[in-house]
């Protein structure tokens, strides 16, 4: 045994490895990605099985599989990536597990990473599954641990939701992974029909069998430990999740020991009898959790006192202490004093920019070369960036894959602008086939371009099926995009290098005049990835003389046309950062003046 300092995601995954766990499937999505690469570094020791999976459909699914042959199982995904893997996580609740199932549902409060915040305890009641919710990085490896053992006792899939704060912040953790088995859990399919193939007439039954079920998973939630009760004075909060401990923090202040605290680690189903006898002691209640009125809404069906909830703290975003703090000071109608961190800095906004040397940089700038009145459908990926000026690429972007489809809903309802499809190759892979072939099958009229960068970027460069290696990083199969865009039916398919600029412009107007579907697939490698592959390129730099500066004819062409991040300015004139150069050259080409010229005599080892 010995004590670490970890992320929630490390807590998880160390936590499943002293489980037991034996197949371990995600697909990446920030706040959920650590876990698996921590398992990943593990799995040859431990005789895991572990995968990057396509999407978070398939990923439950084998994880499932592995489930149903008897041995543990776990998927682990960000909070939307739970709405692809709906279909078979409802049904697997009717079904029920055998080896045990731990989905991780890695909410995303303040939605610093994600298209939405929706709060997915209400999933799992959605399901009939359990909830677990830690609140740090300790319960983390305490909880999934838990999670494994109700899963095989009630043999139900068992969601562990978390929130950024608790996936992404660290905390001592006690790990022991000395003297556990390896590679002794073999599965094992037993047929059994009647559960495990759902036609309507078993399904009808199981269905039954499983709202049965939820009656013992409430009194094993009432007398669960990872709930705690503490009966003080007449006034009360209630609180879950990370919320906890902002909780805890606040009722340190001498005027605040007197309030009784009811902390829920089983958000579902919750602790019915437990609830009731804490709402039965108090007159007035706090319930303090973030996002959705959850268990507030819960404690308002008991009528037994007075509930507050969402009146004092705020439905949307993330809570921290401050807010937490004024809240209970407020609903008791005391008076709070801001504590203030005492730092006044005076910095510019610095938005998120595509890094220096970014092929979709160089793509968009072509794009938008050829394109006046067109509309842009974007997709989930780094390439949304491109919404920002000067770029202006972005349009839309609504969740994974809807690029392509949502260019075919715009060109059936009669939009005069030619839609066009913006879409990374992890992304294509994930959801983007079934809309290119809807594309095909009902005689859309759109361009895809399908940007090739060879990664997973967004989330830290994990591998896909384009790649040719895994997550535990040995060597596969490596499927080719523009084989797959054949086999949907494309007949204009291309391929671009876009830091070549004139032939990538041919080729987009080629495509976009073309009738039909047309593909056009951008192949360049990620900027960070190319520079561990050494593939940078001699450095630029300005000429001063031959800078115009604020009279360049093209008004600050280097940076009004890019917002390359490697370009700055110094003295009314371009100056390029030598250590972010890529040596992409784009800059160089548009410059007017031809100002930017490689460095000849640099030799350094890039």
């Amino acid at each position: 045994m010995k004590k670490e300092f970890l992320l929630g995601n490390q807590a998880i995954a160390l936590g499943a490895i002293e489980a037991g766990v034996k197949v371990a499937t995600a697909y990446p999505g920030t706040p959920s990605t650590e876990i698996i690469e921590t398992i990943a570094k593990l799995a040859k020791k431990f005789n895991i099985h572990v995968e990057w999976s396509v999407n978070e459909k398939v990923a439950l699914e084998v994880a499932i599989g592995a489930s149903y042959s008897g041995v543990r199982a776990i998927a682990a995904m960000k909070h939307v990536g739970v709405n692809v893997a709906l279909d078979p996580l409802m049904t697997s609740a009717y079904t029920g597990v055998v080896g045990g199932l731990v989905l991780v549902s890695a909410d995303d409060p303040s939605m610093h990473s994600s298209q939405n915040e929706q709060d997915n305890r209400l999933i799992a009641r959605f399901a009939k599954i359990f909830c677990l919710e830690p609140r740090d990085a300790r319960t983390c490896k305490e909880y999934v641990k838990e999670a494994f053992e109700i899963s095989e006792k009630f043999q139900i899939p068992v969601m562990l939701r978390t929130t950024t704060r608790v996936s992404h912040a660290k905390g001592d953790v006690e790990i022991n992974l000395e003297n556990l088995e390896i590679g002794k859990q073999h599965g094992e399919f037993i047929k059994n029909p009647s559960r495990f193939v759902v036609i309507p007439a078993n399904a009808r039954k199981l269905h039954k069998k499983l709202n049965e079920k939820l009656k013992a998973m409430e009194e094993y939630s009432n007398e669960s430990g990872l709930n705690s009760m503490s009966l003080k004075g007449e006034v009360g909060i209630i609180t879950s999740g990370v919320a906890i401990s902002y909780v805890r923090e606040v009722l340190q202040e001498k005027e605040l020991e007197d309030i009784s605290l009811l902390e829920i680690g089983v958000t579902h189903p919750l602790p019915r009898r437990l609830i009731r006898e804490f709402l039965e002691h108090c007159e007035r209640v706090l319930v303090v959790e973030e996002l959705e009125p959850y268990i507030e809404d819960y404690a308002k069906t008991f009528n037994l006192c007075e509930v507050h909830g969402k009146d004092f703290i705020p439905r949307e975003y993330e809570l921290n202490v401050n807010i937490v703090k004024k809240a209970i000071y407020d609903f008791l109608g005391l008076k709070s004093e801001e504590k203030s961190i005492g730092i006044s800095l005076d910095l510019p906004i610095r938005p998120p920019v595509l890094c220096a040397g970014c092929p979709h940089r160089a793509l968009f700038y072509a794009l938008k070369k050829v394109t006046k009145e067109k509309i842009y459908c974007g997709d989930i990926g780094c390439y949304t960036l491109g919404i920002n000026p000067p770029l202006k690429t972005i349009d839309t972007c609504l969740c994974m894959g809807a690029s392509i489809t949502k260019a075919c809903g715009m060109f059936h309802a009669g939009v005069k602008e030619k839609p066009i499809a913006l879409i990374g190759d992890s992304t294509f892979l994930h959801t983007g086939i079934p809309g290119l072939l809807n594309a095909v099958y009902n005689n859309a009229n759109i361009t895809v371009i399908i940007l090739d960068n060879k990664t997973t970027a967004m989330t830290g460069h994990q591998p896909h099926p384009g790649v040719g290696f895994t997550a535990t990083l040995e060597e596969t199969s490596r499927v080719e995009i523009e084989e797959i865009c054949k086999a949907c039916g494309v007949k204009f398919i291309k391929k671009v290098k876009p830091f070549e600029l004139e032939e990538t412009t041919k080729v987009l107007k080629e495509a976009i005049e073309y009738e039909g579907v047309a593909v056009v697939i951008a192949e360049e490698p990620c900027a960070l990835i190319a520079r561990k592959l050494g593939l940078w390129k001699t450095p630029y730099y300005v000429d001063k003389e031959k800078c115009k500066g604020w009279l360049c004819q093209a008004c600050r062409a280097c940076i009004a046309l890019l917002s390359c991040p490697a370009i700055t300015w110094s003295e009314g004139k371009a100056e390029i950062i030598e250590e972010l150069c890529t040596g992409c050259g784009v800059c160089a080409e548009l410059c007017p003046n031809e100002a930017i010229k490689v460095k000849e005599d640099d030799k350094q080892d890039r």
